[in-house]
């Protein structure tokens, strides 16, 4: 097992798209259980515009962490201009 970022910009002007999409976005999520072990939207400067996402992923690979992200609705829907899957090593915990 190994953990990778996924990171995703929206396309611009597709907000209500995003808004129409958000619950099963949120189910997938919730989906993945412990395997999604942190999330959220990336925020514009006004901090409320959604400018995209990032979530780190436990998978067995980089080929399954991309098929996992392949799957979220917000993908199917044509949401994101881009998406990139990284892996990621856990170094430093500050909570």
């Amino acid at each position: 097992m190994g953990h990778f970022v996924v990171y995703t910009r929206d396309a611009p002007g597709l907000a209500a798209l995003r808004d129409a999409t958000r619950p099963a976005h949120i189910a997938f999520m919730q989906s993945l259980g412990s395997a999604a072990i942190i999330g959220g939207p990336l925020l514009g400067p006004d901090g409320a515009e959604k400018l995209g996402g990032m979530y780190v992923l436990e998978a067995d690979s980089l080929a399954a962490a991309e098929a996992i992200a392949a799957r979220d609705p917000f993908v199917l829907a044509g949401l994101f201009a881009t998406v990139h899957v990284d892996a990621w090593r856990w170094q430093t915990r500050n909570l």
